[in-house]
């Protein structure tokens, strides 16, 4: 049953991350792991086709594409339009939930990429710490 903005939401039902059993958990393991972060963030930019999708998200195989744009279209991100041609034609792009998703962990993987010689300055400190 829906619940409006207006209500209260009983704790034993309200979403929690931390609760083990709480399935925001799932999803968020969905949409940042390493390859949902990186279709998120592709298809941001609009429509594609798998192979598209495969040449811009590098290192990923076809099985592991198809199953995280499986995953995502089933959790309500990614939309799958299959047009009945031969040879077939399939384009992906982002519900209004998968742009919304997209645009949170895109953000998170910029800053990551602007931290990165911090974080690598910092394990360099560990390591050495770790040495002497």
């Amino acid at each position: 049953m829906p619940v409006s903005r207006d209500q209260v939401v009983p704790q034993s039902l309200a979403p929690d991350v931390n609760a083990a059993s709480c399935p925001s958990r799932l999803v968020l393991e969905h949409v940042t792991s390493r390859w949902g972060v990186l279709v998120l963030a592709v298809l941001l930019d609009g429509t594609h086709r798998f192979s598209e999708l495969r040449r811009a998200v590098g290192g990923v195989s076809e099985k592991m594409l198809a199953q995280t744009l499986q995953t995502l279209e089933r959790d309500g991100f990614v939309r799958r339009e299959a047009y009945p041609v031969i040879p077939p034609h399939v384009d992906y792009s982002l519900t209004p939930l998968g742009e919304e998703a997209g645009r949170q962990v895109w953000s998170l993987a910029r800053w990551v990429e602007s931290r990165v010689p911090d974080v690598m300055h910092a394990r360099d400190t560990y390591d050495k710490g770790k040495q002497g």
